[in-house]
């Protein structure tokens, strides 16, 4: 009886209905914000969706038209280029009919979006393929190499963006940003034109696996179309023979259970090749790190389909324990049942010590160029002052020989001119005085107004204001 009047169970029964009403506030929140079921246009989205699977005439050349453009951008390797393609490609079309017809027991479209996806995947092969046909356009661009193997992070991508794609499309108001932006993350067209790469150059496992890209994107866009479907509950396709719509609602699971087991079965493999990878590149890591020198690291060195890790060793040979010693650590990476190759030539220590040696002679002779350098620099700039004294040198010089010619001609009683300059001071400023000494013929009377016009010209001649004339 005591414990029924304790202030502190009173106080915990006053707060239950508040703490009920916080999360019921809470819950209607959410409810609000991640509730897609209103706001949805039903009928509308069964309408675009049946609307967009043709693949026939204009959408046809649209889609030969897009492919052509993604290949010249993996060609050129230009992501703005294949990205501009994909706005404009109509793939997701027939795929989104898949999903959708599945979904809606529609026999008739699901039919219908099969053969569209097929003539689809025929006429962009037949177009990269023409295209990468021409000997000009074979390279092997890194925008190519990328989509030769799928990754378990496409599945995710695939996944997402057909959620988000079916999302769009199903809202009264469509956003046509969201549907430009799931074809681009989506990315099916680059996998298609490398196909048709791999089909031109004769190398099938480019062929196959860019097909298998596009497989994974496809099947993952259509599985998320069917789920958003099913979950938003559109409109089942009703048939009037009971018999067939149960046989067409049985086929069509039967197609959903069959794609959504291979989807899982494709993302299991995914993410084991990927599991597999990721540790074996931990396992050459902490190989490095431990003093061991590796060469010649690519992708292929690791093999998940013969469970193999393969590395290059070079510098002082590994001992056979210290190799044994490797190989008995692969269950700690995850690699239980990996087998580790490891290649090595003879002990090339005398040649690690001559590249030393090598090494060594070209920091000094970088140091030694450095001070020359330093030098030559020093040089250039005094050589750039004394031009610029010579400059200012020459600039104040006087062309007598020029002057005494021209004097000549304008004034025939001159027998004889010199000049030179005097430097005089008053002890308040300096000047630099240029004069001429002249001497005349004894026939020339009026020498001394001679003199005076030939300082005059002489001032405008050569510009100056301090000139004498004796």
């Amino acid at each position: 009886m005591e414990n029924s009047n304790n202030p502190q169970n009173e106080l915990n029964t006053d707060n239950q209905p508040e703490k009920v009403e916080i999360f019921n506030s809470i819950r209607v929140f959410l409810h609000g914000v991640l509730d897609i079921k209103k706001d949805t246009d039903k009928e509308g989205t069964i309408e675009d969706i049946k609307d967009n699977i043709s693949m026939k005439g204009h959408t046809a050349w649209v889609l030969v038209f897009s492919i052509l453009i993604a290949s010249i951008g993996l060609n050129v390797s230009s992501s703005a280029v294949v990205i501009g393609a994909m706005l404009i490609s109509p793939l997701m079309g027939p795929i989104l009919g898949v999903g959708l017809s599945i979904g809606i027991n529609d026999i008739d479209t699901l039919k219908r979006s099969l053969i569209n996806l097929v003539v689809m995947i025929v006429l962009s092969l037949i177009t990269s393929f023409l295209f990468f046909l021409i000997p000009l356009f074979r390279n092997e661009t890194p925008e190519l190499l990328a989509r030769t193997a799928p990754d378990v992070r496409d599945v995710f991508i695939a996944i997402s963006g057909g959620l988000a794609l079916i999302l769009a499309l199903s809202r009264r108001s469509k956003q046509t940003n969201t549907i430009a932006g799931v074809a681009i993350a989506t990315a099916l067209m680059p996998p298609l034109c490398t196909a048709g790469y791999g089909l031109a150059v004769g190398n099938l496992s480019y062929f196959f696996g860019a097909m298998f890209l596009f497989s994974i994107n496809t099947i993952f866009i259509a599985l998320a179309t069917f789920v958003i479907v099913k979950f938003l509950d559109f409109p089942m396709l009703k048939y009037i023979n009971s018999i067939k719509r149960k046989r067409i609602a049985r086929l069509a699971s039967s197609v959903a259970l069959i794609v959504f087991a291979g989807s899982i079965y494709l993302f299991f493999n995914l993410y084991q090749e990927n599991r597999f990878k990721q540790n074996a590149q931990d396992l050459i890591n902490d190989i490095k790190e431990s003093g061991i020198s590796i060469i010649d690291e690519e992708s292929d060195n690791i093999n998940y389909s013969e469970k193999s890790v393969k590395i290059y060793v070079y510098g002082n040979k590994l001992s056979a324990d210290e190799i044994e010693k490797w190989k008995l650590k692969l269950p700690e990476y995850g690699l239980d049942d990996a087998t580790l190759l490891i290649h090595q030539g003879s002990d090339d220590s005398d040649l690690r010590h001559e590249v030393n040696n090598l090494m060594d002679l070209y920091a000094q002779n970088q140091k030694i160029i450095s001070s020359r350098d330093e030098s030559i620099k020093e040089k250039e700039e005094k050589i750039k002052i004394l031009e610029s004294e010579l400059s200012k040198y020459y600039s104040s010089q006087i062309p007598f020989i020029q002057i005494s010619e021209e004097a000549k001609a304008n004034y025939s009683g001159l027998k004889q001119i010199s000049y030179g300059k005097i430097i005089e001071t008053n002890f308040k400023k300096t000047d630099t005085i240029t004069i001429f000494n002249t001497k005349w013929h004894d026939s020339v009377p009026t020498s001394k107004e001679q003199k005076v016009l030939l300082k005059k010209w002489l001032k405008i001649r050569l510009n100056q204001n301090n000139i004498i004339v004796n």
